[in-house]
Formats: C-alpha cells, sequence, structure tokens
C-alpha cells in the first residue's frame, strides 16, 4: 500500500468531524419548548414556553392562549441559571423571573409588586 495516502485521509477525517462539530453547536439546556405553571391568588397561570440561548442572551415567548403572548424581555442565561422578565399585557405589573434548569424540569421564583411566588416548567415532547 502507498504511505502517502495515510496522512491525506487522517487530514480529510479530522476536517470531516470538526467541521460537523461547528456545524451543530450544543444547545443550551434551556432550548426548546416547556409547558409553564405558577399558581397565583387568582388561580393557576399555565402557558407555552418557547425559549432559546444564544450565548448568554435568553429569547423566547409565553403563549398564555386567547392570542395572549409575552415574549421574554431582558433574559439572561448562564449555563443552568436563568433570569428575565415579562411585562403582563402592557399593565405595571412585571414580573421578574429567575429558575433553575434541571434536565426536562425548571423551578423557580417571579417577583412583582412586591410579592414572590414559586414557578415550574417541564419540557414538551
Amino acid at each position: 500500500m502507498n504511505r502517502n495516502f495515510y496522512p491525506p485521509l487522517l487530514v480529510l477525517t479530522l476536517l470531516t468531524v470538526l467541521s460537523s462539530c461547528a456545524a451543530n453547536p450544543s444547545s443550551s439546556p434551556v432550548d426548546g419548548s416547556w409547558d409553564f405553571t405558577m399558581s397565583s391568588p387568582f388561580g393557576a397561570l399555565t402557558a407555552t414556553v418557547i425559549m432559546a440561548a444564544d450565548g448568554e442572551t435568553l429569547t423566547g415567548s409565553f403563549d398564555l392562549g386567547d392570542g395572549r403572548i409575552w415574549p421574554i424581555e431582558g433574559g439572561v442565561a448562564d449555563g443552568d441559571e436563568i433570569s428575565f422578565r415579562l411585562d403582563r399585557d402592557g399593565s405595571p405589573m412585571v414580573y421578574a423571573m429567575s429558575a433553575t434548569v434541571e434536565g426536562d424540569s425548571v423551578n423557580g421564583s417571579a417577583s412583582a409588586m412586591g410579592t414572590e411566588v414559586p414557578w415550574e416548567m417541564t419540557r414538551r415532547n
């Protein structure tokens, strides 16, 4: 066999592996679709949440149904920790949200108008 054949083949194989890694960067643990639940004095608030992290920037939205969509504002993703704000349909109430992502579940707290309540999400399949 020709010994000159192996180095170019090795280089080609390494380039293929490296380019596939660059083409498919690892996703953040928050990326995806989630089922959200938060208890409130007015009953449970539920939503379908879509989130994605690009570096430390967290984007997404909460779909509460009936055409009500609340975009994530000021979102930050730092590993498994996330924080963001939700503006409640243009009212003066703004939720300051923070949470920890643990696999297919998220547990956090929401602060608004001097009150803090827990919330949770589970990953949708």
